[in-house]
């Protein structure tokens, strides 16, 4: 079984100058036109598919360059704030795995009968 994949977002315009366009470019690996391509175009995808820990150390590095950054999760399309607390599991729609499973959410355990085994 999988864990859920995360994107990266660009959520708005950003004020980082060179900061910001090297923060893209290490993330993306895009040249320095297309990374300002991305950022004038926010919102925008940064990276998608990559595990939660990645993209949540994408995002940490976006901001402290000035970049407004958000991560999303690719089951349930919900946000993970900025300030790195956890979701509330109750709106998770999953199609695989119970909300608990989600390393996004803010459950530690799970009772469901998958989890119990």
């Amino acid at each position: 079984m999988e864990d859920p994949a995360f994107t990266v977002l660009l959520t708005g315009p950003s004020g980082g100058g060179p900061a910001a366009l090297g923060a893209v470019r290490s993330a993306t690996g895009l040249s320095l036109w297309r990374s300002r391509r991305l950022i004038d175009g926010a919102p925008a995808v940064v990276c998608s598919d990559v595990p939660f820990d990645a993209a949540t150390r994408t995002a940490k590095n976006l901001r402290r360059a000035g970049v407004a950054a958000a991560v999303r999760c690719g089951w349930c399309r919900r946000t993970v704030p900025d300030d790195g607390t956890l979701v509330d599991p109750g709106p998770c729609t999953s199609p695989i795995w119970p909300a608990a499973r989600c390393q996004a959410n803010s459950l530690s355990t799970c009772d469901c009968a998958f989890c119990a085994v």
